[in-house]
């Protein structure tokens, strides 16, 4: 284990970008791996009929589709969003590394604008990927962003405050990487659930929002 913690270390110092795509591919893959068994665990418990009954099978297209989006997009992207958050926050700001306002203004910079735009991007992505038009990929945005972005706002800040406080920046990107092994299951598993009952609820209260209120005609 040691060995490969080393070997992992010395390609993030030689080949840092490239390091950060081909470990976001794999870890999203296995994310993928472990949303479709939850999702089919959960089925079977849920079904009692004979499709609830078969047996688990990866679906290695699904796999390979959200893997390109862990290279293409979180890898790359992540890399110099968390870099030049760090650099942003010390040479523009001039907070001091560490301090509660330097933690508090990147989780709550990442928060605002990295997150919501990485949930449009992996929901645009996985709808377009599959073949789905124009118009169903704006349906599922508005079936799955808000639940997701809902969600994962209990969750990431505390994971960040984490980060950002006691990870030096060199590791930062392993450490959210690793989560990423965790969040991208959950997105997965969010995508397939399409329009399960909990959605709905959130559905329902984004339309009356819209209506202007209960009161309205």
């Amino acid at each position: 284990m040691l060995r490969i913690w080393k070997w992992y270390q010395n390609c993030l110092s030689i080949h840092p970008v490239k390091t950060q795509v081909i470990s976001s591919g794999f870890l999203w893959g296995i994310g993928d791996v472990a949303a479709q068994y939850i999702t089919h665990s959960t089925a079977k418990k849920r079904l009692q009929s004979k499709d609830a009954e078969q047996e688990f099978k990866i679906n290695w297209k699904r796999v390979a589709i959200t893997s390109v989006f862990g290279f293409g997009f979180v890898g790359p992207v992540g890399h110099f969003w968390y870099e030049g958050l760090d650099k942003f926050i010390k040479l523009r700001l001039h907070f001091r590394p560490k301090s509660a306002r330097f933690v508090a203004t990147k989780v709550a910079m990442d928060g605002l604008i990295f997150g919501p735009f990485d949930l449009f991007v992996f929901f645009t992505y996985m709808g377009f990927s599959t073949g789905k038009t124009v118009a169903q990929v704006k349906e599922d945005l508005k079936r799955d962003f808000l639940p997701a972005l809902i969600l994962e706002g209990g969750v990431w800040p505390i994971v960040q405050v984490a980060n950002f406080r006691y990870v030096p920046v060199r590791y930062q990107l392993l450490y959210v990487n690793i989560f990423c092994l965790l969040d991208s299951a959950f997105l997965s598993w969010v995508e397939q659930q399409k329009d399960a009952p909990w959605k709905q609820r959130f559905a329902s209260f984004t339309s009356l929002k819209e209506r202007g209120g209960p009161g309205s005609l």
